[in-house]
């Protein structure tokens, strides 16, 4: 179990933030049933991310999934989980004209799911949505670094932080969504002493992908961690299996058995008269 309150409960955002300097919190994405089951016994925080944009429909980045298709997949993963925290990304588009547009997007999504809280990108542009959001009672979990849903419009997918105005930029970023009510931050593609900075220099939790060990969780899309999503590989990921080949292998010695008529047997089929036996 991740967490030895998730035994009677389901770990809230208020758990998650008495995890900063102490045990590191452990996310994962999910965007299904089953995958939630699987991984729900074992992380403090399931996320669904907009990431299933790319991994799920194949999309080129993320920012073409609508809040209605995350908000079916808000309600997948609740029916999976039992014990983790679990957010939702407001996708693009859905919260970045006013507070009231974020207001009424993250509503329908806790209203609809009844996960524990919405994520979104951006900091000192967000400040303001952010603690409208908080003051409203719908937690948020902060995005900064590197912003998939912005990347187009700062020249693609490139790590932040690495001259001293950047470095500035993001660490304004990190002051302004913890001073905003954000109940914890991710830090991607960052800079490793960057992110090391802003977890020692905030009051809430940091939770790193391409940033540092330092930081005081981690997360990786579910399906790169697992081997399920090959178009590319970040170099922040480190493969724990490679199910991806093992879903190939099962499916050619399906194909061959049906080729070869071994399968269906007469046992996977109805209505067959049981042989005597000897």
């Amino acid at each position: 179990m991740a967490n030895e309150q998730a035994e009677s409960r389901r770990i809230s955002v208020s758990d998650i933030q008495g995890q900063k300097d102490g045990r590191p919190i452990v996310c994962l994405t999910a965007y299904s049933k089953p995958m939630a089951q699987w991984l729900d016994p074992h992380v403090d925080l399931l996320l669904v991310g907009d990431s299933l944009a790319m991994v799920i429909y194949g999309m080129e980045t993320t920012r073409g999934v609508t809040l209605d298709a995350m908000i079916n997949h808000g309600v997948a993963v609740m029916r999976g989980s039992e014990h983790a925290c679990v957010i939702v990304d407001l996708p693009h588009g859905t919260y970045e004209d006013s507070p009231g547009q974020a207001y009424a997007s993250a509503s329908r999504v806790v209203e609809e799911t009844g996960v524990q809280g919405v994520k979104l990108e951006g900091g000192t542009d967000m400040g303001a949505t952010i603690k409208h959001l908080v003051d409203k009672g719908i937690p948020v979990l902060g995005h900064i670094g590197l912003l998939p849903q912005k990347a187009e419009n700062r020249g693609g997918f490139k790590i932040q932080g690495k001259d001293d105005k950047g470095w500035k930029r993001v660490m304004a970023d990190a002051e302004a969504v913890a001073g905003a009510g954000a109940f914890a931050m991710v830090i991607e593609g960052t800079i490793e002493a960057l992110a090391r900075e802003i977890t020692e220099t905030v009051s809430i939790p940091t939770i790193g992908i391409g940033a540092s060990p330092a930081c005081d969780g981690q997360i990786l899309v579910t399906d790169d961690a697992l081997g399920l999503f090959s178009d590319f590989t970040p170099k922040f990921v480190k493969r724990f299996a490679e199910l991806g080949d093992e879903i190939e292998r099962a499916a050619k010695a399906y194909a061959e058995e049906v080729h070869d008529r071994r399968f269906p047997g007469l046992e996977h089929c109805f209505g067959v008269a049981k042989q005597e036996k000897d």
